[in-house]
């Protein structure tokens, strides 16, 4: 048995661990890391780079079926699936290596195992005492099923359908959301036939009601089946499958059912509630400057309540890093943190909906422009369709984008700074944005909102 001390213990090494840590390290603190697995997390290993590597994959893919309308003579002969598992398993090798080097070099001690708190300031590791004078909590999550749902044999989660050495003929997804959709996307390029089973009223139902009609009308063109607004009932396993009973009565034939319906905080047996953290069905409750009941003990990431994001916990991370070494940083509101999705099309927003932006402020004191990338030469010289629509408090600021068309995840880097510096549509317009650059279509939305439409009646 050992007793290791640092100034600051991290117990979990994914997005918002691994985060905290460099910037704890580069404040000057000294830095215990511990990770169960490896580090980097779902995100790294078992998420966001795995994924978007099968969605990059994907869209290869339907370019070489399409090449000729861009005057390209290719022939499709379809998907190696173990030469796409070698390009992707190659990319997460590639950042986790990077990773490794950069935590060794910020001289992080990382202290591989399960950890547990059996104190505020004491994280026991097998044999290992690991101390910290603060320690924070990101311990990350996992995929959540529903009540009575097992998830075994051809009843998987993402994480077993990343692993599979072979491609289905035909899929259910029980989930419109993010990964429903990211996953259905890649399926459908990869030749499967697709059904999203969704409860809610729309397909990714936490976007802007015009964006989630638009990618459902996408969906529709690209031969992708959902059904919207009735419940999942129940699954049997047959030789040839499963079936999918809906509360209609109707039924769904597939090779496998990808269960697809959130992630769930991963607090269960570490000790947090035996040593007094106030929990809140498994999330970890903190203040908004994410310290939790206990003084000296923080959590990110997704054991806190609100966005499941990668690149939320990390930025948590460095926040909670800052917090300790007193520079007061800036809080970020969840509602001003971009969210992508990277379907084809893509989605991508930040800041309120019309509906919530009505909601919050009067639906006669909100104004919005819906700008359709039709009339973007960037957009369609890559063969894409969608919109940029953006809202504003009148004679006040934007307080909400959202877009949806390729690419437009590359869009959100301007938006987040347009909501969050609380511009005005006149100080947008004033800018310059290249051409021919998808960028444009937010110039010409803003343009428009300052009332001075160039390219629209």
């Amino acid at each position: 048995m050992s007793e290791q001390n640092f100034d600051i213990v991290v117990l979990g090494g994914g997005s918002g661990g691994y985060a905290a840590a460099l910037r704890a390290s580069q404040l000057g603190f000294s830095v215990g890391l511990i990770e169960k697995g490896k580090l980097g997390g779902t995100c790294l290993h078992r998420g966001c780079i795995p994924t978007k590597a099968l969605l990059h994959a994907a869209e290869v893919a339907d370019y070489s079926r399409e090449s000729s309308k861009y005057g390209v003579d290719t022939t499709f002969n379809g998907i190696d699936i173990a030469g796409v598992t070698a390009y992707r398993e190659g990319i997460v090798s590639s950042k986790y290596k990077g990773l490794q080097g950069l935590i060794k070099a910020r001289g992080i001690t990382v202290i591989e195992g399960e950890g547990k708190l059996v104190s505020p300031t004491t994280v026991q590791v097998g044999d290992d005492t690991v101390v910290g004078k603060n320690v924070i909590l990101a311990t990350g999550s996992y995929s959540r099923s529903l009540p009575g749902l097992d998830i075994a044999g051809r009843v998987i989660t993402s994480e077993q359908a990343l692993e599979l050495d072979f491609i289905p003929k035909k899929v259910a997804i029980l989930g419109g959301g993010v990964i429903g959709v990211e996953f259905a996307s890649v399926w459908k390029s990869f030749g499967a036939d697709v059904t999203i089973i969704e409860a809610l009223p729309h397909l990714v139902p936490n976007e802007d009601e015009s964006v989630s009609k638009q990618l459902e009308r996408a969906f529709r063109k690209r031969g992708i089946n959902f059904t919207i607004g009735v419940r999942f009932a129940g699954v049997v396993e047959n030789d040839n499958g499963v079936v999918v009973t809906l509360e209609n009565g109707e039924t769904i034939d597939a090779e496998l059912l990808l269960v697809a319906v959130g992630r769930g905080p991963s607090t269960a047996g570490l000790g947090f509630e035996e040593v007094g953290l106030t929990l809140d069905r498994g999330f970890v409750i903190t203040n908004e400057r994410l310290q939790t009941n206990i003084p000296g003990v923080y959590a990110v990431g997704d054991i806190v309540p609100g966005l499941q994001l990668a690149h939320r916990g990390f930025q948590q991370g460095i926040f909670v890093a800052e917090e300790i070494a007193g520079l007061n940083p800036v809080i970020i509101d969840d509602i001003n943190i971009p969210k992508v999705t990277y379907s084809d099309p893509e989605v991508a927003s930040i800041g309120l909906s019309q509906a919530r932006a009505e909601e919050k402020y009067g639906a006669e004191n909100v104004s919005f422009y819906d700008y359709n990338l039709a009339g973007n030469g960037k957009s369609h010289i890559i063969g894409t369709s969608g919109s940029v629509k953006v809202v504003r408090v009148n004679d006040g600021p934007v307080v909400g984008i959202h877009m949806i068309g390729a690419r437009v995840g590359e869009l959100i880097g301007e938006a987040q700074l347009i909501v969050n510096w609380e511009a005005y549509p006149e100080d947008v317009a004033s800018l310059v944005h290249a051409h021919p650059t998808q960028n444009e279509a937010l110039g010409e939305a803003h343009l428009a909102l300052a009332g001075k439409p160039l390219h629209a009646l």
